[in-house]
């Protein structure tokens, strides 16, 4: 089959290049020529774990193609999806500009037979719209489908070759046939396909990010009171978590979620209710207690040091706002870094892979390190803001003489409070009882 996918950001990159490697023609367009000059010399401008060798892969056998010209690769496509960006505007709804100008730029271009889907996060309603301004542009009815991406990042060449479900969104039989044959070599054990309306396909995608948002905003606030009662969270989502209706997933404590998902989605749902008379007030409240959760380590870290940070150094472990990935949009780690900075701090940052997005942000306001020991050397604390698999197994004795004093500041509970107890050091986490703060708390 042959398929034009409109954007090489996260989603369109990772949608093409799977269905390339399932045997489709694919060709990735984006106006943006020197990102296509990187991809055809098999550069990848994300970090996702697999990509790359997809990419590749699927390149040299000339199954996925990149390119800026746009009506080359839509005239010939039997499926056009579309993969923009629809970043937060002001008011918290979708900015849907790029959309438009692409369903602008496709119609006439598009093959009489051609099935335009939707791929970008976008609110209810959308699919509508692109109806309408394609009959409009075009003096016919086109069809189009809506089918939203469940795409973790740092697993998203699982999500897509093994997802848990597809939703698509239709108005016609028909079109859900064409998907359902296109989908059907990742669908082979028996997960299902679902087929609704394009309204329902469209409230999908941000009703179940929102729900995910919700759980971790919950455990969030239930773990800042087990602080202030003397509470484990851990305990208690253990507690919790083997109830079958509640489950582990997303139970995880922190210092609050970001991304390029949870929080926008979360805040363009609720526009969409608002603009309906339907009041968000869970909605809001999730908002809301993110916001104020990624707060949590550096109001311990005043408190620790009285609020004397002036000319202190810290070592901050962790920026992307999740494991196995580049992306520090809306990242934890930041908000905490901002206000370390404004507080007269120096700060000494390591992460695996977003430094160099960090960089590009902050210059040489803070220095970077190589080695996540070498962000150690002299700190007055270490701060973890992502839970990377290689902080969970340290030589606790090195990163002590490291450190000019054993304190670590914990946003992902990645260490056991006894055993940190043991080893000597005065140990903050989220929504378990600080270990050795007494000794040391306002005394640095």
């Amino acid at each position: 089959m042959k398929i034009a996918v409109v954007g090489t950001g996260y989603v369109g990159l990772v949608t093409g290049t799977c269905f390339a490697d399932s045997g489709n023609e694919v060709t990735c367009i984006d106006i943006n020529e020197e990102k296509i000059a990187m991809l055809r010399r098999g550069e990848i401008p994300i970090y996702e774990p697999g990509l790359s060798e997809l990419v590749i892969r699927n390149a040299e056998a000339e199954r996925l193609h990149f390119t800026t010209d746009l009506p080359s690769a839509v005239k010939p496509a039997k499926l056009v999806y579309l993969a923009v960006g629809t970043p937060p505007a002001d008011d918290g709804a979708a900015d849907l500009s790029a959309l438009w100008a692409v369903v602008a730029s496709i119609a006439p271009h598009l093959a009489d037979d051609a099935i335009v889907v939707t791929k970008s996060t976008v609110p209810v309603g959308t699919n509508a719209e692109i109806n309408r301004r394609l009959q409009e542009l075009t003096g016919r009815e086109c069809d189009v489908a809506s089918n939203p991406e469940f795409l973790k990042e740092g697993a998203a060449i699982d999500d897509f070759m093994k997802p848990d479900r597809v939703v698509v969104g239709v108005r016609r039989q028909e079109v859900a046939d064409v998907l359902q044959e296109l989908y059907s070599p990742f669908l082979r054990t028996e997960h299902p396909f679902l087929v609704m309306s394009p309204e329902s396909a469209e409230l999908t995608k941000y009703v179940a990010n929102a729900m995910l948002s919700t759980k971790i905003s919950f455990i969030n606030e239930m773990a800042n009171l087990c602080e202030r009662v003397g509470g484990d969270i851990n305990d208690v989502r253990r507690g919790i978590g083997h109830d079958a209706r509640i489950g582990f997933a997303f139970l995880f404590p922190g210092v609050g979620y970001g991304g390029s998902c949870f929080p926008k989605d979360v805040r363009a749902l609720a526009n969409v209710a608002v603009r309906h008379d339907v009041e968000p007030r869970i909605l809001e409240a999730v908002d809301e207690v993110n916001r104020k959760q990624k707060n949590v380590l550096q109001v311990k870290i005043e408190n620790h040091f009285a609020g004397d940070l002036a000319g202190k150094t810290f070592a901050v472990w962790g920026l992307a706002f999740k494991p196995r990935t580049d992306d520090i949009r809306e990242a934890p780690a930041l908000v905490l870094v901002d206000r370390l900075l404004e507080l007269g701090a120096k700060v000494q940052v390591h992460d695996p892979e977003a430094m160099e997005n960090v960089q590009r942000e902050y210059g040489d306001r803070l220095t970077y390190c190589k080695r996540p020991q070498e962000a150690l050397d002299g700190a007055d604390a270490l701060a973890i803001m992502t839970e990377w698999s290689e902080f969970r197994n340290l030589d606790f004795a090195d990163v002590k003489a490291r450190l000019k004093q054993p304190i670590i500041f914990d946003g992902r509970n990645l260490y056991d409070p006894a055993d940190m107890q043991a080893a000597g050091f005065t140990y903050y986490s989220i929504g378990r009882v600080p270990v050795g703060a007494d000794l040391l708390a306002g005394k640095s």
